[in-house]
């Protein structure tokens, strides 16, 4: 029987130290509705989410780019894995990044490229403490967006992180393991422990409480569903068949991420000299494959509408067993035209894009109105080199995913003139977010061709 009883949008199912943000029923819509005639004159009824997804030390850029421009082209080696995603990506070409290149302050290009990368912004050349940057494109959106949510933004990364010290020829560390700045001296510190991220998705917050509830739920083994079980009873029984089935697909998908999890946690893994922390699973595809869930699940509660994920940190020199590579990405992406060095960054790059494929497709999977989750996210996947040999910083390897909520048109191949300004696509993202900004670091304009 079709149930006319209504909630409101945010409503969350409540527990002992624990609030889980629902995802969008039908029973909410004409709070939806009302929330969106605030938000954006359009008047449409989900929100627009915005995400960043770094990939460290360049690509071989002649198995990214494909020989031809538009919608009909031949997908190169590197981007085979999201052939299936044709219609719901753009490949663009020639975006760069002046910002990332030493303007006179010499070696340093791996901090350059990713302080650079979201602020359009010459990085401070110290190790110090007085590191300058730039406001990153995603904390413009929080500042706006982050009203609307419980979190004004998600910060992620699949590296601990070293807030200090030198890490890349003079520069701080600080520049090479954050994307996100909330001031032009403020890093948004990611986390790393999938563990951590969850508890702050999904706990209430109040006071002490919901560290004692974690720590009786690990030590009893308990579900965070346990807690609020009788409260999910309760609105199930006020929920339509179609609300009740979609309700219980994503318990069940909370519930899958935290079962990973807590088998993450039995096997921490363990290198000579070096325990990395606890909930960090030893398989770097696992490790990835939990954050873009609970990415997913960030997105899909409209817990929050903006992230930042750096997949490794730029100059990262772990090697890449899994799929026959035993040197470390860093010291192959110096490649000196060697064909050998270059196809096996290659296959490092194919395999970071098969994630990214994997992230797509949940998103995909998501159903929202008459669409998917996916249709209404702006997803930018890439990084602030080229040529990891030459360490260029223009034609980057730059991908944009979703659908903008009807605003982007993928399935395209867009070259764009050659020293296109990154930042110009940010601030082309922004005007579909309805955040008002003049200028994202070195902008010159909007695109008009996404």
């Amino acid at each position: 029987m079709h149930k006319s009883w209504q909630i409101p949008r945010r409503r969350f199912l409540k527990g002992i130290g624990t609030a889980i943000a629902l995802p969008a029923l039908e029973a909410m819509q004409p709070a939806l509705k009302a929330l969106a005639a605030i938000e954006s004159p359009s008047g449409k009824t989900f929100p627009k989410r915005m995400a960043f997804l770094y990939i460290p030390n360049g690509a071989n850029m002649a198995d990214w780019t494909p020989k031809e421009e538009g919608t009909d082209f031949e997908w190169p080696y590197i981007l085979q894995p999201l052939q299936s995603f044709k219609s719901d990506l753009q490949i663009l070409t020639g975006l760069a990044h002046d910002k990332a290149r030493p303007h006179g302050d010499g070696a340093g290009d791996h901090a350059r490229a990713s302080a650079s990368f979201l602020t359009g912004c010459q990085a401070r050349k110290t190790a110090g403490a007085d590191i300058k940057a730039g406001v990153s494109v995603d904390q413009i959106a929080a500042e706006k967006l982050g009203n609307f949510t419980r979190l004004p933004s998600l910060e992620l990364s699949g590296d601990k992180a070293r807030p200090s010290g030198n890490c890349d020829s003079g520069y701080s560390c600080a520049y090479q393991f954050n994307l996100s700045w909330k001031t032009d001296s403020t890093p948004m510190p990611p986390e790393v422990d999938p563990r951590v991220v969850f508890e702050r998705l999904f706990c209430n917050e109040l006071p002490g409480e919901s560290d004692a509830n974690r720590a009786a739920r690990l030590r009893d083994r308990k579900s965070i569903l346990d807690f609020v079980g009788e409260d999910a009873r309760r609105l199930k029984q006020q929920l339509g068949y179609t609300d009740r089935r979609k309700l219980d697909e994503y318990l069940s998908a909370v519930r899958d991420v935290e079962m990973r999890i807590q088998h993450a946690e039995r096997f921490p893994a363990v290198a000579p000299d070096f325990a990395k922390p606890e909930g960090i699973p030893k398989d770097r595809e696992q490790h990835i494959h939990l954050m873009l869930d609970l990415l997913a699940l960030a997105f899909q509660t409209d817990t929050t509408r903006v992230a930042t994920y750096i997949i490794a940190h730029d100059g990262d020199n772990r090697p890449y067993p899994m799929i026959g590579v035993a040197e470390g990405h860093h010291d192959l992406s110096h490649h000196g035209n060697d064909e050998a060095k270059k196809q096996k960054i290659a296959k490092i790059n194919n395999f970071h894009a098969t994630q990214f494929a994997y992230f797509l497709q949940k998103l995909k999977s998501i159903p929202e109105g008459e669409g998917t989750l996916l249709d209404n996210c702006m997803i930018v996947y890439g990084g602030g080199i080229s040529d990891g040999n030459a360490h260029n910083h223009d034609n980057l390897p730059i991908l944009l995913a979703g659908r903008g909520g009807g605003t982007l048109r993928p399935g395209r191949h867009v070259r764009f003139d050659r020293e296109t300004p990154m930042t110009n696509l940010y601030l082309s993202m922004l005007d579909r977010l309805s955040v008002p900004a003049e200028r994202v670091g070195d902008s010159t304009g909007k695109l008009e061709q996404i």
